[in-house]
């Protein structure tokens, strides 16, 4: 019965793919069997090679015709020419006991039959079995698409596999990218799991071209219930920044403005007042470290030193003593420096008639006063470091502080630390300071960062997660209740039982000065919440970040002199987010743009047209060698047409998406459609509604 299949044999047979000769009595390519017609040789469709008990499948990628000539069996002269046909396969699975496995590990051998795919082979290796309940860890049984080789077979994925390892969806502009993404969404909220709808999805999509504000209204039985999030209510309070998203934001130099932020910020989370920590100058303290070394050091450096410095640096001291400049006990060290200055005498070191330096000190005194003095300073030296460790673990804490404080009392103090000269530290930090102050002052820079309300919020940041994760109508369910976000919510329609399982963060018209910064610390956040979790909890509340436009959020050049702060963050969730049920889907027309960490930990991709040469041979850089061939139909891929390649499928595959139903707000304008009719655009419509836009709030 098998010879009934045979189609051909292998000529030649790697690691990979096999070469096969297709029969000469094979008068088309298709052929006959019991109860259909079966096609032999159609690009993306397959071919069976029996193997002992098991058949390997190939996905056909190359037919050809060749013309070869042989010597004629009956002349020694004479040369014959026949046209004989091929096909090149790549090997991507096997048939084990009814079966369907990806990859081969038992090869065929030279002249091993081929033979052409039947139904029952299609059922296995698309998986058609009715299962009665479906194993979500194991099975591919999220139907997204179908088969252009096979229009009856549909694509199906396993939404574990593609979610846990994070995604990527590649493609040129208008390839259809964003239907795919919608498509696939759709889908997953659109299937029965064994009876059940999805209830507690957490989807975040960035939307950077403010697609999706609609794409996702199905119906209420499917229970989506996407909540879109425009530019008026996108908050995330400036004090949830680390001092990375400060440093990234403001650009302070590395050298100067820097070192002095990080302090600043140390002692504004501490909630720390500049006039409330009464410290020793550090100049103070400098000069007094160079005193001891001169007076260690003796002769005419101890001589100078009790003539020349001494007694600046006891008036210094005794200033801060009788002032209470300090809340640090410097009676000792004032009373040893008195000591020291006694050492000044005629009878002493003192100056002779020429000016010359003469007399002895005593030693055994001097000794004594160091001694006081080194403890004393190592005393405040303990002191300082506790109380200064205690401040820069809340630099990166989401804790509230005042921005306007900030800026006007904690860098004042900061500066008062440092050991360079007040004026000049002042003049190196008051650019950073009117840097800082623009953002406070431009609505468009303030309003998102909440900069320009200067309050404390009670429980912000158990508001901003529910929030942004869908479930802040279960946390704040009530009108009344008095929050931050409730304004931004539609409080009116919250109630117990609303969780919206898609939120779409529109950042179309957020300004591209805080784009990064905003992003960034939204992933970081979700991150970092999630780490929390204790330990045998954790992947109880999934979370998938979708970044539309990703090359906008993890380049792999910067657009700066800096470290990129978003690629930051999501190159750290791209290699850690797993463990915590955090996946990324990053959604790009130009992967060679995209930061490899990042694309480098994608199991899963989906290929639309890519026409780009480099961004070609990145892709094949980026999967397996193995469907290196199937890579060659990217730059003639019709639209909804994808490759789908790794863990989320079966098989590596090509596939027409499912129409997305409704669309994203992504098509291409109809020039000509447009061009033709007779219109008049109200000017002054769009133009008020830009400036209202940016005057709302001023």
């Amino acid at each position: 019965m098998a010879n009934e299949r045979n189609i051909g044999r292998i000529v030649t047979v790697d690691s990979l793919s096999v070469y096969v000769r297709l029969d000469d009595d094979l008068k088309s390519l298709y052929k006959s069997g019991y109860e259909e017609i079966y096609p032999v040789a159609r690009i993306n469709s397959y071919i069976v090679i029996p193997v002992g008990a098991d058949k390997i499948v190939a996905m056909v990628n190359r037919v050809m015709t060749r013309e070869e000539t042989d010597l004629s069996k009956t002349s020694g002269t004479i040369f014959l020419t026949e046209s004989n046909r091929y096909l090149s396969a790549t090997m991507v699975g096997t048939i084990e006991g009814g079966q369907y496995i990806q990859g081969v590990y038992n090869y065929p051998i030279l002249d091993n039959p081929v033979w052409y795919v039947t139904r029952e082979d299609l059922d296995i290796i698309f998986d058609q079995k009715a299962n009665e309940k479906v194993d979500f860890k194991k099975d591919f049984y999220l139907p997204i698409g179908t088969s252009p080789a096979f229009p009856d077979y549909q694509v199906k994925i396993n939404p574990d596999k593609m979610f846990a390892k994070h995604i990527a969806i590649l493609g040129n502009t208008g390839s259809g990218k964003s239907c795919t993404l919608t498509s696939i969404l759709q889908s997953l909220f659109q299937y029965e799991y064994n009876g059940e709808k999805l209830k507690s999805a957490h989807i975040i999509i960035f939307d950077t071209n403010g697609e999706y504000k609609d794409a996702f209204n199905i119906d209420e039985k499917h229970m989506v219930n996407s909540f879109h999030i425009n530019e008026d209510g996108l908050k995330v309070p400036y004090w949830f920044m680390n001092f990375d998203d400060m440093d990234y934001l403001f650009e302070p130099t590395a050298g100067t403005q820097s070192p002095i932020l990080k302090r600043a910020l140390g002692l504004a989370k501490s909630h720390v007042a500049a006039e409330e920590r009464k410290l020793i100058p550090q100049l103070y303290v400098n000069n007094l470290k160079v005193l001891i070394d001169n007076l260690n050091a003796g002769g005419f450096k101890a001589k100078s030193a009790i003539i020349e410095d001494v007694e600046s640096i006891c008036d210094a001291f005794n200033k801060l003593k009788d002032e209470k400049l300090t809340d640090f006990d410097v009676s000792e060290i004032c009373k040893a420096l008195i000591d020291i200055k006694s050492q000044k005498a005629p009878d002493k070191v003192h100056l002779n008639e020429k000016g010359y330096l003469t007399g002895n000190h005593d030693i055994i005194l001097i000794q004594e006063a160091l001694d006081t003095i080194n403890k004393k300073l190592e005393e405040y030296q303990a002191s300082l470091v506790e109380q200064t460790s205690s401040e820069n673990r809340n630099i990166d804490a989401p804790l509230y502080y005042n921005f306007h404080s900030l800026i006007s009392t904690c860098f004042d103090y900061a500066i008062k630390e440092s050991a360079v000269s007040q004026d000049k530290m002042n003049e190196y930090i008051s650019t950073l300071k009117l840097r800082m102050q623009s953002f406070v002052d431009d609505v468009r820079l303030a309003s998102p960062l909440l900069l320009d309300k200067q309050n404390n919020i009670n429980d912000v940041l158990v508001q901003f997660l529910a929030y942004i994760l869908g479930d802040y109508c279960q946390v704040y369910n009530t009108i009344a209740d008095d929050t931050t976000y409730k304004e931004y919510y539609n409080g009116s329609k919250c109630t117990k039982t609303v969780h919206n399982q898609i939120t779409i963060i529109d950042m179309s018209l957020l300004p591209f000065q805080v784009l990064e910064t905003i992003t960034g610390l939204i992933g970081r956040l979700i991150l970092e919440f999630l780490s929390r979790f204790d330990k045998e909890e954790r992947g109880i509340m999934p979370i998938v970040i979708v970044l539309e436009e990703a090359q906008n959020y993890i380049p792999e050049k910067n657009q700066k002199d800096r470290d990129s702060i978003s690629r930051k963050v999501f190159e750290r969730i791209a290699r850690e987010g797993r463990k915590y049920g955090l996946s990324l889907l990053v959604s790009s027309q130009r992967p060679s743009e995209l930061s490899k960490t990042v694309l480098s930990q994608c199991n899963s991709f989906i290929v639309h047209r890519i026409q780009n040469p480099d961004d070609q041979t990145y892709i094949r850089k980026l999967v397996s060698a193995a469907n290196s061939e199937i890579l060659s139909q990217l730059p003639t891929l019709p639209q909804q047409h994808v490759i789908i390649m790794g863990d989320c499928v079966r098989t590596p595959v090509v596939a027409r998406m499912n129409t997305a139903k409704p669309r994203p707000n992504s098509n291409d304008p109809e020039f000509v459609n447009n061009w033709i009719k007779s219109k008049k655009i109200d000017y002054k419509k769009y133009a008020n509604k830009w400036l209202e836009n940016d005057e709302k709030e001023a």
